[in-house]
């Protein structure tokens, strides 16, 4: 298999922009779509997306930029998707072009809101694509500080780990380091719950618990994450690999993560409406809080750090209260 192909990244956000600019590091061709039209002719201009991660700068004799996700399609081998999953159904009902043949990688921490599954899931199911022809990019790794340049790691996870050896390739640089792995299901649950915990550790700081609580809460937090992902796809899996640990950590503590501002609102006595206002960016937790919880009512397993997010979120139930009930059955 030659490892010469064609990229597109679908998405504007920050993640998208990372992502760009982690490819631009190899490839000599790249399209990257973006719904926002004045946000592509910035760039053309200026060689900066002017929404996200701005200091980053682009050498726009490699980008094809386009507005028309079907060009995008058409342009490449490898689609990398990186869009909020709250948003990636609608994104595709504007898609015409096939997907058949084509390696599809998702990049989005999210599960579908319309069909309840995690993005692989739904491009499997949905669209028919071999499990072979799909993988997942994951962390752990926020897009702001691969922005700074600043030694990130990445998962990347592929059936085929042919595929997922030109992902990873293609994605590397001197401040980039990947690794591969095929456990596709488990590591895209995990970056899906791992939102959860980290709107969890935000709350927690709002209400003002400190660092031992913290400690606490992200130890039991590891746990739980294992016994949902065993219930889902049971493989042997090491729960405290960067994939799965290393990306719950960087997100539950990090000041980069949207997650954890999320939540730190929400403890200080923020509405959900009044906290998705104050936030510029989309918290993917919020929505796969709801997911993980009707999922979990099928699979059963035991979630009291899920339970208690979805509570406060969801119905309406008082953050201090329901923290302190949860505090008892941590240990």
């Amino acid at each position: 298999m030659s490892e010469i192909k064609k990229f597109a990244v679908i998405g504007g956000g920050s993640w998208a922009t990372a992502i760009t600019k982690m490819l631009c590091n190899n490839v000599t061709e790249l399209t990257w779509y973006m719904r926002n039209e004045g946000a592509i002719e910035h760039i053309k201009e200026f060689k900066h997306n002017p929404n996200y991660l701005s200091s980053v700068e682009f050498d726009t004799k490699k980008l094809i930029l386009t507005s028309d996700i079907n060009e995008a399609v058409n342009n490449a081998d490898y689609i990398i998707f990186a869009i909020p999953s709250a948003f990636l159904d609608a994104e595709l009902k504007n898609l015409t072009a096939s997907l058949e043949n084509k390696v599809i990688f998702s990049a989005i921490k999210g599960i579908v809101p319309e069909t309840s599954l995690i993005v692989g899931e739904h491009f499997h199911y949905t669209y028919d694509i071999p499990y072979y022809n799909i993988g997942v990019i994951t962390g752990p790794c926020h897009a702001e500080e691969v922005a700074l340049e600043r030694l990130s790691y990445l998962t990347i996870a592929c059936g085929d780990p042919a595929k997922a050896k030109i992902v990873a390739k293609n994605l590397s640089s001197n401040y980039i380091k990947t690794k591969i792995t095929d456990d596709i299901i488990g590591t895209e649950y995990a970056a899906m719950l791992k939102n959860i915990y980290a709107i969890a550790a935000g709350i927690a700081h709002g209400l003002g618990y400190g660092d031992n609580f913290q400690s606490v809460l992200m130890s039991n937090g590891i746990r739980e994450m294992k016994k949902f992902i065993r219930k889902v796809h049971k493989m042997k899996r090491n729960i405290n690999d960067s994939a799965y640990l290393g990306d719950l950590l960087v997100t539950g503590y990090s000041v980069f993560s949207r997650n954890r501002m999320f939540g730190n609102m929400i403890g200080k006595g923020y509405t959900v409406k009044s906290a998705m206002m104050e936030m510029s960016m989309v918290s993917e937790g919020y929505y796969a809080t709801k997911s993980a919880y009707k999922l979990n009512q099928t699979y059963g397993a035991k979630t009291p750090i899920i339970d208690a997010v979805y509570a406060i979120l969801y119905e309406g139930q008082n953050a201090k209260k329901t923290f302190k009930a949860l505090t008892d059955k941590l240990d």
